[in-house]
């Protein structure tokens, strides 16, 4: 599995809809937190290898209704 992050800027007034439908209807959501600064939602997501990013967030994350603006970090390793 690969682990992204994607901030998300919504449309005004539309943050918690954007949380709901991404809980709701992205299966590989792992969870949605509401955050301060320049974006509104911190959502992290695990992928199959095989996916493409690109085409993941563009595809099931951009195209979601309230969504403005998205920044992807991808993560290489996990400390414990």
């Amino acid at each position: 599995m690969q682990k992204i992050y994607v901030f998300l800027k919504c449309d005004l007034g539309h943050s918690y809809d954007v949380a709901a439908a991404l809980v709701d209807g992205v299966e590989e959501v792992s969870e949605v937190d509401s955050v301060s600064g320049q974006y509104d939602l911190l959502a992290k997501f695990y992928l199959p290898r095989e996916y493409d990013v690109g085409r993941f967030v563009t595809e099931q994350v951009q195209t979601l209704k309230g969504v403005k603006d998205t920044f992807t970090l991808v993560a290489f390793n996990a400390f414990t």
